[in-house]
């Protein structure tokens, strides 16, 4: 099966700190995505972990952390041959009072689905930033 990326971009009117500190705190992850808290001490070659209560629902190693810039961790892939891992890069651009965050999750199958999570994470993450709320459960 081929592998391919998919990428995803959104402007946030936030900055660099407070979208920084969303993507890896776990106080703030547990608010738009979906009751996960993100676990790491975010230095280079530490693991994370995505907890869904006490279950790890995805996990992986930080490769790059440029604080309030990029941010690139391998992400578990679980599927019916096993564990394999992927690639998700947070890049954050300041842009006056706005920050332009682009997400590529590299190296996935077509039929992993993650062009179908990531719009409404980060819709959520937009949403919580800007006005305090995540957007209504759908």
């Amino acid at each position: 099966m081929n592998k391919t990326s998919f990428v995803y971009t959104t402007y946030i009117a936030t900055t660099p700190e407070k979208l920084w500190q969303a993507l890896t705190n776990s106080e703030f992850t547990k608010q738009y995505f979906f009751g996960r808290e993100i676990i790491s001490d975010w230095q280079v070659g530490s693991s994370f972990k995505l907890m869904d209560k006490d279950k790890v629902d995805h996990h992986g190693e930080v490769l790059v952390c440029e604080p309030y810039r990029l941010l690139t961790v391998t992400w578990s892939v679980r599927d019916v041959e096993g564990e394999r891992f992927s690639k998700v890069t947070y890049e954050l651009t300041p842009m006056n009072s706005t920050v332009k965050l682009t997400l590529s999750h590299d190296d996935i199958l077509e039929k992993d689905g993650f062009n179908n999570g990531w719009p409404s994470i980060l819709s959520n993450l937009k949403s919580l930033l800007e006005t305090g709320k995540t957007l209504p459960a759908f």
